[in-house]
């Protein structure tokens, strides 16, 4: 799993259909959190499709940088490097995908299948939802109830996400910084309630925020 403070990875295992020429093409895909998940899933989807004449595959685990891919008996370079750069080149990682193909009787050449691979690879990521992982702070913000409206009408202003609220004695909102706003977000409460409201940062979390570009 990487250990990076963001990262680009999917959301969610997910599954896309490309037919071509007959041949039709599974690809199935799953975050994975290390090479031991990728092989685990790529035995699931090998038992699951065992009846298929292919089973092409590639994964990239951020943490030591591994990858590996295969062809699975497809000429060399059509199928595994295909699938490979589907996930590379978005810059995605921790994530497995397999490719299975059902042939359907017509050969595809070279060209053929390095598209039919890719483009199907490509379509299971975006089923997936490529999502930036970032590793945010959950800063507690606790203040009396007189200033509640300030503070949530500055949250909402500025777009920031409450884990949780919890109305006690006094209110604490439980609100995700990125840490590098962490500080500035700190010193803008501490300005709005003129220090009546503290601030203290309890814990740290990954976020998913869907990529612009695959909304």
């Amino acid at each position: 799993m990487s250990k990076k403070d963001c990262y680009k990875t999917v959301a969610r295992e997910a599954q896309a259909m490309l037919v071509e020429k007959k041949s039709k093409f599974i690809a199935n895909v799953k975050p994975v959190s290390s090479e031991a998940e990728a092989l685990e899933y790529l035995a699931a989807m090998r038992s699951r499709y065992s009846d298929a004449r292919h089973n092409v595959y590639a994964y990239v685990i951020d943490e030591n940088n591994i990858f590996r891919y295969s062809d699975d008996g497809e000429p060399g370079g059509t199928a595994g490097m295909p699938v490979l750069d589907a996930i590379r080149k978005p810059g995605l990682v921790d994530v497995a995908v397999v490719v299975t193909r059902y042939f359907g009787g017509t050969l595809l050449g070279t060209g053929g299948l390095v598209h039919a691979y890719s483009s199907s690879a490509r379509e299971g990521l975006l089923a997936a939802k490529p999502v930036i992982r970032e590793k945010c702070n959950i800063v507690d913000v606790k203040a009396d109830y007189t200033l509640v409206g300030k503070i949530q009408y500055m949250l909402g202003q500025d777009g920031y996400t409450t884990e949780d609220t919890v109305y006690e004695n006094d209110v604490t909102f439980k609100v995700i910084c990125s840490l590098d706003d962490t500080e500035r977000f700190v010193a803008k409460v501490t300005d709005l309630t003129s220090g009546r409201a503290e601030c203290k940062i309890t814990a740290q979390k990954y976020v998913d925020k869907i990529c612009k570009e695959e909304k």
